[in-house]
């Protein structure tokens, strides 16, 4: 039972390996570009960059803007007041009345024409009566002519507006926008190279630890047969128990690093399938792990010798000498707001009631031209001392491109030491190993023929798997110091 059930955990792990998907590193990269939420973000901005500059350029074109409203009054302007609007519509019945007045006053006064008036009287009062009708109604046009009813009140305008002079404003917006943009794109690269840097320190982590595991297995089974043989050697009475206890102490050893192992392996895949954007227990296998001896070849001299390209392909320091472009740019629009500004205006509009041919209920409009000039006089030093803030934040930028540079520039100097340490340690550590080799095969064979004593071969398979771990280190070592001299100069590959 015992058997079988190895048997059926061993099918088991097989299948799962078989299963496991098969990983470069070049695909790791590419799936963590595409699933960083950093570089989601970065891109983001990238957009959003790009439309401020396309938004930035429009302040060079026409504004055509349209305005229209309507209010309701609950009472109308009156031009006329009401004693005057009365005295109007009845003109003509005043006239009368005046007359049959002035009449009577004549009739009075002179009664000898009493008898003419009163035959007069008849067809003077038709002519009267014909004026007085004729008087009212021209009255009451009056009053209907002088109707407002600005009760109902209607305006539509459009109006355009063209810069013609901002004093330098608008062409330092759109260069900022620029720069702006052109600092997103850094931005997204500098996420990119942090993105893949992290991607190749869990990568290379794994493939040591992949290493190492098989060598903790192949050290277990190595104390596990010297255990066997020491256990046969006590029983022929050529060893003692003391050395027995020894290698079961080491045998114990073994265990627990295996394990251990097996946990931080387990780890940096959960950790490796978080960054490339799969399920934490996705299974996996990369495809260097069973090619670790290709890394002894891969560093070159071409990669120790350093230029002073580093300055143009570093996107940090394109950043800050874009940022401080853009607080030069500022100074410019500080400075504009001290220049008087220009524009051009026209529109057309239309409203009612109108006022071109008398009140009128009409919708009608007119156009209209104008310049507009703007001139600023007394800020009381405002605009001045903006000027000198921009100018102050200007030289703190350009003083942070310094000090970046020379902070960049030591940390390259560090990086190439670290890849001139570590391409030296690991020829060492090869040498190491190949004597430690060396060692345990003619301990283990001096054991067998009975000349050195158990504690030297234990002594010899405990160096043995300190230079081998020392050895697969070194190579991890190496081949992350080149990631990190590669990132220091900003040339990591995307």
């Amino acid at each position: 039972m015992k058997k079988t059930f190895i048997t059926l955990i061993g099918g088991l792990l097989m299948a799962a390996s078989a299963s496991a998907e098969v990983l470069t590193l070049e695909q790791c990269r590419q799936m963590a570009l595409e699933n960083n939420k950093a570089l989601q973000m970065a891109s983001a901005e990238k957009r959003a960059a790009y439309y401020t500059r396309k938004s930035a350029f429009t302040n060079y074109l026409p504004k055509v803007s349209a305005a229209g409203g309507y209010m309701f009054t609950s009472r109308e302007i009156s031009l006329l007041s009401d004693d005057q609007k009365q005295a109007l519509s009845h003109m003509g019945d005043n006239a009368a009345a005046t007359g049959q007045q002035l009449m009577g006053a004549l009739a009075m006064k002179h009664p000898e024409l009493a008898p003419i008036l009163q035959d007069i009287q008849a067809p003077i009062g038709a002519a009267f009566q014909g004026v007085q009708t004729g008087l009212n109604a021209a009255g009451q046009s009056v009053v209907d002519a002088f109707e407002t009813d600005t009760r109902n009140a209607g305006a539509l305008a459009l109006q355009l507006t063209q810069p013609i002079y901002m004093g330098g404003k608008i062409v330092a917006y759109n260069k900022i926008a620029k720069l702006a943009e052109q600092a997103a794109d850094d931005k997204y690269d500098i996420a990119c190279q942090d993105a893949l840097v992290e991607v190749d320190e869990t990568y290379w982590q794994i493939v040591a630890l992949t290493a190492k595991k098989e060598l903790a297995e192949s050290y277990l089974k190595l104390v596990r047969d010297l255990e066997k043989n020491v256990d046969a050697m006590i029983k022929e009475g050529v060893a003692t128990r003391a050395d027995g206890l020894s290698v079961k102490v080491k045998a114990n050893q073994a265990d627990v690093a295996v394990i251990q192992v097996n946990n931080g392996l387990s780890l940096l895949k959960m950790l490796l399938c978080q960054l490339i954007g799969l399920d934490e227990d996705t299974p996996l296998t990369l495809a260097d792990e069973t090619a670790l001896d290709k890394l002894t070849a891969d560093v070159d001299d071409s990669e120790i010798e350093l230029s002073d390209s580093w300055r143009e392909t570093r996107p940090e320091l394109r950043a800050l000498g874009r940022s401080a472009e853009v607080f030069r740019q500022k100074e410019r629009l500080a400075l504009a707001e001290t220049m008087p500004t220009v524009a051009l205006t026209g529109g057309y509009s239309w409203m009612t009631p109108t006022l071109f041919n008398g009140f009128e209920n009409k919708f009608q409009g007119l156009w209209n031209v104008g310049v507009v000039v703007k001139v600023p006089i007394i800020t009381w030093g405002d605009r001045i001392y903006k000027v000198k803030a921009a100018r102050a934040n200007t030289q703190i930028a350009r003083l942070k491109l310094d000090e970046a540079t020379e902070k960049i520039r030591l940390q390259i100097a560090q990086s190439r030491n670290t890849l001139i340490e570590s391409r030296r340690r690991l020829e060492a550590c090869e040498s190491a190993g190949a004597v430690a080799d060396e060692n345990l095969r003619m301990a283990t064979l001096g054991m067998n023929e009975g000349v050195i004593p158990v504690i030297n071969v234990n002594e010899a398979q405990t160096a043995w798997l300190g230079a081998q771990s020392a050895l697969i280190s070194a190579k991890i070592d190496l081949k992350l110091a080149q990631v990190h001299l590669q990132r220091a100069l900003g040339t990591l590959n995307r």
